[in-house]
């Protein structure tokens, strides 16, 4: 069974796309100034996606010869995205519960419940 081209050229795009887009990520990243980021928050927020959204840059170039195998790669890069996302999102999250809603409240503002 042959996997069609159109296939292939829309991972590798979408691969493209994030790879693109990582780079805005890093650029923000040492930009802010509000939080010295760790080697988790490089892992998670740099690292793993980039490496997913290389698999899929480099996958359809695979798909030729070896087309199983390309296909799994492409399901790897989807499940580290979705493994990462679901990381940052409960860091973020827990980053707002236990610093932000925690901290007491500037001189005038009004106390949060």
């Amino acid at each position: 069974m042959a996997l069609d081209l159109p296939i292939s050229i829309v991972w590798g795009s979408v691969g493209a796309i994030g790879f693109v887009y990582e780079g805005i990520v890093v650029r923000r990243l040492l930009k802010q100034a509000a939080y010295k980021l760790g080697l988790e928050d490089w892992l998670f927020y740099v690292v793993l996606p980039l490496v997913a959204y290389l698999t899929l840059v480099v996958s359809p170039f695979a798909v030729t010869a070896h087309e199983r195998e390309a296909v799994f790669a492409v399901g790897a890069a989807a499940a580290l995205i979705l493994f990462a996302g679901i990381h940052n999102s409960w860091d973020s999250i827990s980053y707002h519960v236990f610093v932000v809603r925690n901290r007491p409240p500037e001189a005038g503002e009004p106390r949060r419940g």
